[in-house]
């Protein structure tokens, strides 16, 4: 078994024992194996041991990637999605290759997804991405108006909205994560109890190495792994 196949495990393992801990189905927990300056080897090492979402932060670099890779890996199906903010300028690439975008964060940014899914005849789905940490140097919109957000993008017939993202605030103590995404996963529910969200499964995009078993138990449905899979990562990937 390989480097990345036994970090796959122990976070599998983890993830199970904090689904655990909340009483929750770990079947309810996807993993996104966050490959930003991942290498295409390490990224076909972590489909072959069983990931099936990649997540990516920047368009160009996913373009190359999808380019080499594209949706299976030696007859494993793989689902791509972009977990890092979206330039308006890059919405028809990134229409192009995600099947999920975590990060509408704008009304702007939702006009020009529906304006540009629409001339590509499709739909895109998209997670509301939430500012939990309150800084200003942060995407995602601010929590007092998100629910306001949800309700003008839930109107165009090109954009749904599949639930919600957050990154919550470097912290001393994991722990202290927790109230962030409370916060994130209250504000999901109220979007929800407004029925804004497109039919079907909900998603709550939230918790990362450092923080995902929190994130877990306090009811997210995607955790976005990079170094807790594929190591630390200092440099762009060469592909």
């Amino acid at each position: 078994m390989n480097d990345v196949a036994l970090r796959l495990e122990s976070i599998r393992r983890r993830i199970g024992e904090a689904a655990a801990r909340a009483g929750r189905d770990v079947r309810d927990v996807e993993i996104v194996a966050v490959t930003k300056n991942v290498e295409l080897e390490g990224v076909r090492e972590a489909i072959r041991a069983g990931v099936s979402i990649i997540g990516e932060n920047r368009v160009q670099e996913a373009k190359r990637k999808f380019a080499a890779l594209g949706t299976s890996v030696e007859g494993r199906s793989c689902a791509w999605h972009l977990v890092g903010h979206l330039q308006t300028n890059k919405v028809r690439p990134a229409l192009e290759i995600f099947s999920l975008i975590h990060s509408l964060d704008s009304w702007k940014l939702a006009c020009e997804v529906q304006r540009v899914a629409e001339r590509m005849g499709r739909v895109a789905e998209c997670l509301l991405e939430i500012n939990v940490s309150g800084k200003p140097s942060r995407f995602g919109v601010d929590p007092a108006e998100a629910v306001g957000l949800a309700r003008q993008v839930s109107a165009l017939d090109r954009v749904r909205l599949a639930g919600t993202m957050a990154i919550a605030p470097e912290v001393e103590a994991t722990e202290d994560a927790r109230p962030y995404f409370r916060m994130a996963r209250e504000i999901c529910d109220r979007i929800a109890d407004e029925g804004l969200f497109r039919p079907g499964r909900v998603h709550l995009s939230m918790g990362m190495t450092q923080d995902f078993e929190v994130a877990v138990e306090e009811g997210a449905t995607m955790v976005r792994i990079g170094t807790g899979i594929f190591g630390p990562r200092q440099r762009e990937a060469v592909l």
